[in-house]
């Protein structure tokens, strides 16, 4: 900090003490006049009138052009007193003074373009992603001037910040992150769902959960999509051990896990885990000491539905996401050769595939199930009639009228290669093939 910031700070806590309230005004932007200015000047604002002021500080004086109450002169540098006096019904936001006459006075034109301040005009337009952001490499995000009123000739400047953030992985400016959360109810007020979604789909795959993240720490998320943002309010129980969990939070991670592997680049996959567990808002209860929502999947998407709808997805990509939020759960069971033939029926099935994975690594879930269907997905593409004989064991023996034993065993097991052989083909062909064989066994 500036020395002569310091001084100043001294000052207001001379005020302070005698029992009056006092701040240097936007300290950030004086400190960067300090650098251009010859006589070295900062901008105080206090609760005192003149004559009191004149009384705790003797050396002071009225100033002049009745800019500001007074001026008081030490060691070369000029420090200027303004009203901080102001009316019961004035806009909160006017309650603090961020900017002083003699302040703009001291920038240069574009400085106060870029400051855009109400009354001194602002720049127009360029088209550019990055208008209204200061150069943020390997810094910060920030918006140009003053954040609060940048922000208010163009609130789409909030989400765009957010969405470099989360691309870039790079801090906000604590006095941006500042001005976006006081924005937030205007943000959701003047901007179309369908614009934010705009810059939404700018946000990589694997840069999403921070994207989401940021939007409900802005509070931005609760009124886009109030459904996913009440998850933080859902709990349920951990697979790992450790006790309950935010629904939010296991959703956040899923979303993070998704694009891990295959699935760099799938926006819409990654999207879906976002939606995945939203109908659990609408199905859960309490019973016994547990958490259970069952048929979450389902329910959630048909909210899914109505909230993209909201958000203007086209008809493709809500079917789409849709279709994946109310099947995500049917790779978590151990399927049967019939359910794994079933499963693989469905569209989208390798999305599924990664849905169940990302979900299993954010709770730490079991891989039995999963280890299970995959390994047993390639059957699936053998036909049905080469995975089991047309004959089980009890009918063998029906057949052939033997004991149990090991010949049983081995006949079934003879049938099935004769069938994938192509030799039997039906029923009575392959009672055929058993009873020739347990005769040549016999005998």
């Amino acid at each position: 900090m500036h020395k002569v910031i310091n001084d100043a700070i001294g000052l207001c806590k001379i005020l302070l003490r005698s029992g009056y309230d006092a701040y240097v005004i936007n300290a950030p932007l004086q400190e960067q006049l300090l650098i251009k200015t010859q006589q070295p000047a900062v901008d105080i604002a206090c609760e005192p009138d003149v004559p009191t002021l004149l009384k705790l500080f003797p050396k002071a004086r009225a100033e002049p052009e009745q800019r500001a109450l007074a001026e008081l002169e030490e060691d070369g540098v000029l420090f200027r007193f303004y009203s901080i006096d102001i009316a019961e019904a004035v806009h909160p936001e006017l309650s603090l003074l961020r900017i002083t006459p003699t302040m703009t006075s001291l920038m240069d034109p574009q400085k106060r373009l870029q400051l855009r301040l109400t009354g001194l005009g602002s720049p127009a337009p360029s088209g550019d992603a990055y208008d209204g952001l200061e150069n943020f490499k390997n810094d910060a995000i920030r918006l140009e001037g003053l954040p609060d009123e940048t922000l208010r000739h163009d609130y789409m400047l909030a989400i765009r910040a957010l969405r470099f953030a989360a691309n870039y992985n790079i801090p906000i400016d604590p006095n941006t992150w500042l001005a976006i959360i006081r924005a937030a109810s205007r943000v959701l007020d003047y901007v179309a769902p369908s614009d934010i979604m705009d810059e939404w789909r700018k946000v990589s795959a694997e840069s999403l959960y921070r994207f989401v993240r940021l939007l409900y720490d802005a509070h931005i998320l609760q009124g886009l999509i109030p459904e996913v943002a009440a998850l933080s309010r859902i709990r349920q129980q951990g697979n790992d051990g450790g006790g309950e969990e935010s629904v939010f939070e296991h959703t956040l991670n899923c979303v993070k896990y998704y694009p891990e592997e295959n699935f760099h680049y799938d926006w819409l996959g990654t999207m879906s885990m976002l939606f995945h567990d939203v109908g659990k808002l609408y199905t859960g209860e309490f019973f016994d000491g547990q958490w259970t929502f069952y048929q979450h999947h389902r329910v959630g998407s048909k909210v899914t539905r109505k909230i993209l709808r909201r958000l203007h997805f086209n008809t493709e990509d809500i079917d789409l996401l849709c279709h994946l939020v109310n099947n995500h759960m049917r790779f978590h069971f151990m399927l049967t050769d019939k359910g794994i033939r079933r499963f693989k029926s469905l569209d989208e099935y390798p999305r599924l595939i990664a849905m169940t994975k990302a979900d299993l690594l954010a709770s730490n879930g079991s891989y039995t199930s999963f280890n299970h269907n995959m390994k047993y997905l390639d059957r699936a593409e053998t036909p049905e009639q080469m995975l089991e004989p047309l004959l089980n064991g009890n009918e063998i023996m029906t057949e052939t009228r033997l004991a149990p034993g090991p010949l049983v065993g081995v006949i079934r097991k003879t049938l099935l290669q004769a069938q994938i052989a192509g030799d039997v083909t039906d029923r009575q062909s392959a009672i055929d093939f058993v009873n020739n064989y347990a005769k040549k066994s016999v005998c």
